[in-house]
């Protein structure tokens, strides 16, 4: 008797998984985090660099199907770093529209499991005399000078309708601060919420 439950617990738990991870699904919710931004430096930089909280809000969807997860998202960030200099400290501050385009793959049954993903981060950026709205279209007009690009690592937790995410953002565009070249990257940490599952 001890042997059959222990086979029907087996099987139930495999048949979670696999389901789990092959039969199609599609998500859609919320997210929103805060993030440690900051400029990497060079020996020969004539600044230094600290980092300074920001934050972030927008939506998420999720496709799944044979074990494998696409994961394309949108949202606002604000990015802040300390530079300072011998003349003194200044805080940079920076406002970007992130679309992340996320592939990896989910281990867990039952509503609960662990995600691993990687995959590019296009940002536009978000002035005083840049909406939103101009900001996607710059998807189509391609200005770089007004785009960044990164690449996510990241890993995240589900519980049922909940997620957790851990990412780090390494930046792949080259910015200029006076005579120096730098990039921007930062550790962002994040709920989001699943609104509908199919």
């Amino acid at each position: 008797m001890k042997r059959f439950f222990t086979t029907v617990i087996v099987i139930a738990l495999a048949t979670g998984f696999a389901s789990a991870q092959i039969i199609p699904s599609v998500q859609f919710g919320l997210k929103a985090g805060a993030n440690l931004a900051s400029l990497q430096t060079s020996a020969s930089a004539t600044f230094a660099t600290g980092n300074r909280a920001g934050f972030l809000g927008g939506i998420w969807a999720r496709f799944g199907a044979a074990g494998l997860n696409f994961q394309p998202e949108m949202y606002v960030t604000s990015k802040n770093v300390d530079i300072t200099q011998p003349s003194g400290t200044t805080t940079a501050q920076f406002t970007s529209l992130d679309v992340p385009l996320l592939v990896g793959t989910k281990i867990g049954a039952f509503g609960i499991g662990a995600r691993f993903y990687t995959g590019p981060v296009v940002s536009f950026t978000l002035n005083k005399d840049q909406s939103i709205s101009n900001a996607l279209g710059k998807t189509f007009s391609l200005d770089y000078q007004d785009q960044n690009f990164a690449w996510q690592f990241g890993a995240g937790l589900d519980i049922k309708r909940i997620s957790v995410d851990l990412r780090y953002e390494a930046g792949i565009t080259k910015q200029t601060y006076g005579y120096n070249q730098t990039r921007v990257s930062l550790f962002n940490l994040s709920l989001a919420y699943s609104l509908f599952k199919l």
